[in-house]
């Protein structure tokens, strides 16, 4: 353990006297994000919308400031762009001035999910198969680009595509059964099948707009967030159905990598599974280890666990903020979007990313 440690510190340490911005070579020619709000960088902004983060304390660490990303700073996608060697943040669909289209762009919406009903409590959101309309617009605009098809389906073979939906299907959907049926419907088990059936057919679907290098986002603990301890836990342990319901999502979602990494008609595709619920655990547990202090309760936020209450507007969140895991009582800070990327990118354990890291996706 003494050993496991001391490299784990060691990695931490070149993480934290590396430039903020990677400097190297762009190893692929663009990349696509889709998602929700752990990656949403300003898609909802100019939604009818509970869920949009446009305003202080968001963004307080960020270049910028407030720009829709629900976080102090850089989430989850920035990190992994700036790790993938682009030279800026990949725009939000929304309002993107398309003059960098061919670099990719991130369609990722707050509160949004596999199923369409999902999130609609909060207001508008763009869901998944939104996101999927969105994009097929894109590929179409890169064709005409490039040329045409052929030129088209070559470049965007090429490309890194992140996926990462489900946190909302069950956070925003069937674990709130006083505005969703499905929990009636639907024992957690059928639940879970029903969203992996019809994930599978949105990610086939991009598939043939030309998405062939691709990394599945895992759910992590949702029943570890400040949000679910506010509700649910007396003495500040995770909620377990919660969290077993995840499992069993993550389970399934990488029993669907290997489906589709051994389907002969997607052999020219690679699918990987990025492990965030057991990464996200270990971190809650060793928190000294990787640097972070406090991980059970949110930096920004109000009541119990300053969870009952996200962060509101011009709220004076932590002082010490790359101290803590959770910015408010769903989302990371940076300093954890930072921990998370690099794992996943290049796989400090094993289990961090299956069958591979993303660095071994790109460079196929």
């Amino acid at each position: 353990m003494e050993c496991y440690c001391r490299r784990v510190m060691i990695i931490l340490f070149c993480g934290c006297i590396l430039p903020t911005w990677v400097v190297g070579k762009q190893q692929v020619p663009c990349y696509f994000i889709f998602g929700d709000s752990l990656v949403d960088n300003g898609n909802n902004n100019h939604l009818v919308t509970f869920a949009k983060a446009t305003y202080l304390p968001h963004g307080i660490d960020f270049d910028s400031g407030p720009t829709g990303r629900f976080c102090n700073g850089r989430n989850f996608a920035d990190f992994t762009a700036e790790l993938l060697g682009f030279t800026s943040h990949i725009p939000p669909y929304a309002s993107s001035n398309w003059s960098n289209i061919l670099l990719g762009l991130n369609y990722a919406s707050a509160a949004a999910g596999i199923r369409s009903e999902t999130g609609h409590h909060l207001g508008d959101r763009i869901t998944f198969d939104e996101q999927l309309s969105n994009h097929e617009m894109t590929v179409s605009s890169i064709i005409d680009i490039l040329g045409g098809p052929h030129s088209a389906s070559t470049y965007l073979h090429k490309c890194f595509y992140h996926i990462g939906f489900g946190s909302n299907d069950y956070l925003n959907n069937y674990f709130l059964s006083s505005v969703y049926d499905t929990n009636s419907m639907f024992t957690v088990e059928e639940f879970t099948k029903a969203l992996i059936k019809q994930y599978r057919n949105q990610i086939l679907k991009l598939y043939n707009y030309g998405a062939r290098k691709v990394a599945l986002h895992g759910l992590g603990p949702i029943g570890c967030t400040p949000f679910e301890l506010s509700r649910h836990s007396t003495d500040g342990s995770c909620v377990d159905y919660i969290n077993t319901g995840v499992q069993l999502f993550n389970h399934h979602l990488k029993l669907l990598v290997d489906e589709l990494n051994n389907d002969t008609s997607l052999q020219d595709a690679k699918f990987i599974y990025l492990n965030f619920y057991d990464m996200t655990m270990e971190v809650l547990q060793h928190p000294a280890v990787f640097g972070l202090k406090v991980v059970d309760k949110a930096c920004c936020g109000m009541g119990l666990n300053n969870g009952a209450l996200t962060c509101l507007p011009f709220e004076f969140p932590c002082a010490d903020r790359n101290k803590y895991f959770f910015w408010d009582a769903y989302h990371s800070t940076e300093a954890a979007n930072k921990i998370a990327s690099r794992r996943t990118y290049h796989a400090l354990n094993q289990s961090d990313a299956y069958p591979f890291d993303i660095y071994h996706l790109v460079h196929l």
